[in-house]
């Protein structure tokens, strides 16, 4: 009898090859390598390295640095342990259990995809292939910053009470108190551009906005007469700028190179507002009296005002209209209110309440300061430039900072031009001004002392310059470099 079943062979040749035979699947491919300079440095700093610094080391456990992820923390358990992932205490405290990570502690947890790829660098060893170049020293309150030359000022600001001057350095924050301006304090973070500074109303806090350029930005925020670093909120890939404070001391405002205007709590660094309309880098932020508002300028060339409840852009206060202004803006601040000044109720809102405006003064790459009310009084035309006030007399170069007195009659102003610079002090209402003397380079950054005797400037050569603000008198000027630093 024969069989139903063609031979093996006959298969073979029909088929030019098995039929109903799978040859065996080729072994799983092993993970890519993983670097921890392109891919597990830039998740630390963008959700770990806030709670574990040398500022502010949770848990007794530092990731800004790679030698201290293999360092054991408070519960004596190592961070990282080079080729087990299951034993290193990084991964478990970062992995998902039963829907909650214990870290980033307050904040989502890190995306599957994000445990996976520091698993993965672990399992092959946890190298370090930071290049050479990019290695530098490690900079911390133990190892505060060493200066081959005075830093580049680019900020500048008084506590209320007028007992320190905050000055930015590298790396840090240089404290100075105006009794005989000698060093109070050195705020060491990990930042290592320190752009914009502002105290509390209250005086109690400190609120600094920088970071690290390509790499990650930072809001600080520091109980500094303790030289206590209370949150540290990374931001974006880029660092940050303009930073204020709202009024009541709730929020914290600053610009952002992603070209969003940002607001977070200062007890818990958690964002509250997002405002995504400019279309170039937001360079400075200041909040309305009543701090229903926020305004923030840039190198778009344009003065924005949003609603800070509902994050809303209400309107451009200054004009939009191409070629009005002759440059990006790069400086803002509210004029304190002396004057009830009320505004009037638009053609096109019948039915309004007035109420008392705010004004604004605004400048930037044309080196003319401007004078803004914050809202509108009449229906917005194509062209018009309705919010502003006057113009005072333009400054060489670009201006970089502004300042109000503390009762709104005078303002400062810091220009840079070719290596130059130059600081004015401008009477609000009648446009006319004072030069301050000795300014030896470009100036970045200005502020008004609290009693309104005193403007502070500084700028690319490192020095502070203290001017008497009626006369422009040179006072006092110290390089803002740590004595015995050099």
């Amino acid at each position: 009898m024969r069989s139903s079943r063609a031979p093996l062979a006959a298969l073979l040749v029909a088929s030019g090859g098995f039929v109903g035979l799978r040859a065996a699947d080729p072994p799983a491919a092993a993970p890519a390598k993983v670097s921890y300079y392109k891919d597990i440095r830039p998740v630390f700093a963008q959700h770990c390295n806030g709670c574990h610094q040398p500022a502010k080391p949770l848990g007794g456990f530092v990731m800004s640095g790679y030698a201290d992820l293999f360092k054991p923390g408070e519960r004596d358990k190592p961070g990282v342990v080079a080729g087990k992932p299951a034993a290193s205490y990084l991964v478990d405290q970062i992995t998902t259990h039963a829907g909650k990570a214990e870290m980033p502690k307050g904040r989502d947890p890190l995306l599957p995809a994000q445990v996976k790829l520091i698993a993965d660098w672990i399992a092959q060893g946890a190298a370090d292939d930071t290049p050479a170049s990019a290695k530098t020293a490690v900079v911390d309150a133990a190892h505060p910053p060493k200066y081959a030359a005075p830093p580049v000022v680019t900020a500048l600001a008084f506590d209320p009470k007028g007992e320190y001057l905050a000055v930015s350095g590298y790396h840090e924050v240089l404290l100075y108190s105006t009794k005989d301006y000698a060093l109070a304090a050195r705020l060491v973070g990990i930042s290592e551009r320190i752009n914009a500074v502002a105290f509390s109303p209250n005086g109690e806090r400190l609120a600094a906005a920088g970071g690290s350029p390509g790499r990650f930005g930072e809001v600080q925020i520091w109980d500094h007469k303790k030289e206590n670093l209370l949150i540290s909120a990374p931001v974006t890939f880029d660092t940050l700028y303009g930073v204020s404070w709202s009024p009541d001391g709730r929020a914290v405002a600053f610009g952002c190179a992603d070209n969003t205007v940002r607001a977070l709590d200062p007890a818990t660094g958690r964002q509250t507002l997002q405002m995504g309309t400019h279309s170039d880098w937001v360079l400075a932020t200041v909040f309305s009296r009543d701090g229903e508002h926020l305004v923030s300028v840039g190198r778009d060339m344009s003065m924005k005002l949003t609603e800070v409840p509902t994050q809303r852009f209400v309107d451009n206060v200054t004009s939009i209209t191409p070629g009005a202004l002759k440059g990006g803006l790069m400086a803002v601040d509210r004029r304190p209110a002396t004057e009830q000044k009320v505004q009037k109720v638009p053609a096109d809102t019948p039915g309004a309440t007035p109420k008392v405006y705010d004004e604004l003064i605004v400048a930037g790459s044309d080196g003319k300061p401007r004078l803004y009310k914050m809202h509108r009084e009449v229906k917005r035309e194509i062209g018009d430039d309705a919010n502003k006030v006057r113009e005072y007399e333009p400054m060489p170069g670009r201006i970089s900072g502004l300042a109000f007195n503390a009762d709104g009659k005078f303002f400062a102003a810091a220009s840079s031009l070719d290596g130059k610079g130059e600081v004015r002090v401008y009477l609000t209402e009648k446009g006319t001004k004072v030069g301050c003397e000795k300014v030896t380079g470009p100036a970045y950054a200005v502020a008004f002392a609290p009693d309104g005797k005193t403007v502070a400037s500084a700028g690319f050569d490192g020095k502070v310059w203290l001017h008497d603000a009626a006369t422009g008198k040179l006072v006092k000027e110290f390089v803002a470099v740590p004595a015995g630093v050099k």
